[in-house]
């Protein structure tokens, strides 16, 4: 996985920038609002997200970490592709996207085009609990507790587990162990439940 990509801007629009990677040139698909950000800079620091299917990898970037957070939350809700979560990330700005999460509004996620009304509602219901605020910044957290939890999601789709078999495992696990798990842990014991 690329973490991040840092060089000179070569070209830049408003879905697309070329990223000159010491004489590599990267194709990254981009945000209005990473576009918003970087518009003015020569030099940039990217967060990226790998995207492969059978027919492309695609490169996404973030000028923010917390941008790329929201992405990938937003990409793990059925329904939702990266190009709806670009557009939501397009739409509204990424503070915007986790209090409309947190407070339920399902309406301004549904003025976003490409979300109807029960991939917003969607959205609310699983996302609810993994966004919360920290302070009175409207950050976004994960708790450690989901953390480990999509971690181990992460871990055992990477070994070829169908996303919904390693989320109803790990419900399962969590569910009936009563003690902390570490993450190690709860991958072999949701293993072992599937």
């Amino acid at each position: 996985m690329i973490a991040y990509l840092e060089g000179k801007l070569a070209f830049k629009s408003p879905a697309l920038v070329y990223l000159d990677v010491n004489g590599i040139g990267y194709e990254v698909h981009i945000s209005l609002h990473t576009y918003s950000s970087i518009q003015s800079l020569e030099k940039v620091k990217l967060y990226t997200y790998l995207q492969i299917k059978e027919d492309a990898h695609t490169l996404y970037g973030f000028f923010e970490l917390q941008e790329k957070e929201i992405f990938v939350l937003l990409i793990g809700v059925s329904g939702v592709g990266a190009a709806t979560a670009r557009m939501l990330l397009s739409s509204l700005k990424p503070k915007e996207v986790i209090t409309a999460i947190l407070v339920g509004n399902s309406k301004a996620l549904e003025a976003i085009k490409g979300i109807g009304k029960k991939t917003a509602e969607r959205l609310v219901l699983e996302l609810r609990d993994k966004v919360q605020r920290q302070d009175n910044t409207g950050e976004m957290l994960t708790s450690s507790n989901n953390t480990m939890e999509y971690d181990a999601l992460n871990a055992l789709t990477a070994l070829g587990i169908p996303k919904s078999q390693a989320e109803q495992a790990i419900k399962k696990v969590t569910g009936t162990e009563t003690g902390a798990l570490q993450l190690e842990d709860l991958i072999k014991k949701a293993l072992k439940a599937i």
